[in-house]
């Protein structure tokens, strides 16, 4: 992604903090994110907002690759599997989902650095205890408002994942249950994929 730089944005250090600890009066644009210096890696925008994200779990990590390998398994041509890469989803709002399945020509080289909502058909999120509201509530919200047909909302049961699957409903632009998995994630929508979620032991 390339954007220009808002002069408004606060760049410089006070007193050895960060400008932008202060965001600016109508908050933070997606294509900020691409131009604040020594901003911690990882970190999302929500309604105008940075959220820094805490250090990961082992169950976190585990589950992602867990995903990632699965997905990519049963992938059809001209998908992709992308892990821990932003979504711009409109002027105020870039969350980091953990995975995402992408058109293969919304891929546009090594330097970029977030996708399109549009190119996105699904995204995942490994709920940890400090993301626990965004994951259940705001950015499903947010993923439905912005016409990502397809979320999935892993949880930790006892250190083994339970996979939540949703759609999204044309008629209400929000997402419907359509899923619950313990051992096994076997699903024919946005493909044809069969995931043994007891394989994260072996990771």
């Amino acid at each position: 992604m390339t954007a220009e730089v808002r002069s408004e944005v606060p760049m410089s250090d006070i007193c050895g903090v960060p400008r932008w600890v202060f965001p600016p009066p109508e908050g933070f644009r997606a294509t900020d994110l691409d131009h604040i210096p020594q901003l911690p890696a990882h970190t999302e925008l929500i309604d105008g907002s940075l959220v820094f994200v805490s250090p990961q779990a082992s169950f976190h990590t585990r589950a992602v690759d867990l995903l990632t390998s699965g997905l990519r398994r049963h992938l059809p041509s001209g998908l992709r599997v992308r892990r821990e890469m932003s979504v711009i989803l409109d002027l105020r709002q870039r969350p980091e989902p953990d995975v995402c399945v992408i058109q293969a020509e919304a891929d546009r080289g090594p330097d970029q650095t977030a996708y399109e909502a549009g190119d996105v058909i699904l995204v995942v999120e490994v709920v940890s205890p400090e993301s626990e509201e965004r994951d259940r509530k705001r950015k499903p919200q947010l993923y439905a408002e912005a016409g990502i047909a397809h979320f999935w909302r892993i949880e930790n049961q006892s250190g083994r994942p339970t996979v939540y699957v949703y759609e999204l409903d044309p008629a209400t632009a929000a997402y419907a249950l359509t899923g619950i998995y313990h051992d096994r994630l076997k699903v024919s929508v946005p493909f044809d994929a069969d995931i043994d979620l007891a394989e994260i032991d072996e990771l």
